[in-house]
């Protein structure tokens, strides 16, 4: 997957908003939307292994999507950043 120029806008911008809004290390909160499949969720919930991260899952009323919210205290925005990309690989995925 290659990063088009709205998503590397999106990170810069989000680079700075995380910059100005919170000192570092801090904890933040992914929120993820991805279809009911074990071994995508699996996958989620190893890109944070290691990490201290406390992951929750919720399925949709139809069963048919997960929600995956993993609360986990990061170094600074780009380790933020680095997350949500490694996330973003993962087919199918959402990021909220």
């Amino acid at each position: 997957m290659t990063p088009d120029n709205n998503t590397e806008e999106f990170y810069k911008k989000l680079k700075v908003q995380l910059s100005d809004t919170s000192l570092w290390p801090a904890p933040y909160l992914y929120k993820f939307i991805v279809p009911t499949d074990i071994s995508k969720i699996k996958e989620i919930e190893t890109i944070f292994d290691h990490t201290g991260a406390v992951i929750n899952r919720k399925e949709s009323r139809t069963g048919k999507y997960t929600s995956v919210s993993v609360n986990v205290r990061m170094k600074n925005p780009d380790a933020v950043i680095a997350k949500y990309k490694e996330v973003g690989m993962v087919e199918g995925v959402i990021s909220l």
